[in-house]
């Protein structure tokens, strides 16, 4: 069964710049930048209270989110995170 919205993920071309627009425009709160290697990406997270959107920035040239960035240069939704029972 399906539960609540845990989050939905953004692509952006620079993780630095979106970050500071959500925190100066919106007053939201903002994580820091977390390089995750693993899955070649920069994570940041924005909390709505209810939701969160995570930032993802490439990381590397190996990036699973490579071939999204080629397609959407100026980024985009990328993914929503579901919570599920296990």
């Amino acid at each position: 069964m399906l539960g609540k919205l845990n989050h939905i993920a953004i692509v952006v071309p620079d993780i630095k710049v979106a970050s500071e627009q959500y925190k100066n425009i919106f007053g939201a709160t903002v994580s820091e930048a977390v390089e995750q290697p693993d899955h070649g990406v920069t994570t940041v997270f924005i909390d709505l209270g209810n939701t969160k959107i995570e930032l993802l920035e490439k990381l590397g040239d190996k990036s699973p989110i490579s071939n999204f960035v080629d397609k959407n240069p100026k980024g985009g939704m990328h993914h929503i995170g579901i919570e599920v029972e296990n």
